[in-house]
């Protein structure tokens, strides 16, 4: 029995250092690992920021080129006729668009739904306006009834997303 106490003697305080010892060295490698974490996001954050910034410059750019006054001060040549003044219209929104579409990813679902909204509410007040005109009319005609149009709405698609996607780009700073 003595034996069997000398040898607790010596064996129970190894135990009890060698489970602190092992503590310690797990909390040390945790924090080790929290503080790379840590690193790899902030350094993942440097590079992200700028892009995501440059996708909300990117739309906000499109959204200010898409806006039917913006089209139609644009595209409205003298003699020009209604269907070639819409043909121009959807040909520059869908192009904007196409060339736009991939920088959705830096930005929200809900920024991204209001710009496709924003788009397929122009371009369905672009094609109802034109199905009101006479089929040889002229672009002034058809620009007017789109204006026209978009001043029955208290805001525009493009300025609701507009305000939606500043808002989202100054959570940034």
């Amino acid at each position: 029995m003595t034996t069997i106490l000398e040898i607790l003697k010596y064996i129970l305080p190894a135990i009890i250092v060698l489970l602190a010892s092992w503590l310690v060295l797990k909390q040390m490698i945790k924090n080790e690992q929290e503080k790379r974490n840590y690193e790899i996001i902030s350094k993942n954050q440097q590079i992200i920021t700028p892009i995501r910034l440059q996708a909300y410059e990117r739309f906000t750019l499109l959204l200010e080129r898409i806006s039917p006054e913006s089209l139609i001060m644009r595209l409205n040549k003298p003699n020009m006729r209604a269907k070639q003044l819409q043909t121009e219209i959807l040909n520059a929104i869908r192009s904007e668009f196409d060339h736009n579409v991939s920088q959705q990813i830096y930005i929200s679902t809900q920024a991204w739904e209001l710009i496709k909204n924003a788009k397929s509410t122009i371009v369905q007040i672009v094609n109802s306006c034109y199905n009101k005109v006479k089929p040889d009319s002229s672009a002034f005609e058809l620009s007017k009834m789109i204006l026209e149009e978009l001043m029955k709405y208290e805001k525009s698609p493009v300025s609701l997303a507009l305000e939606f996607l500043k808002a989202e780009a100054r959570k940034l700073f």
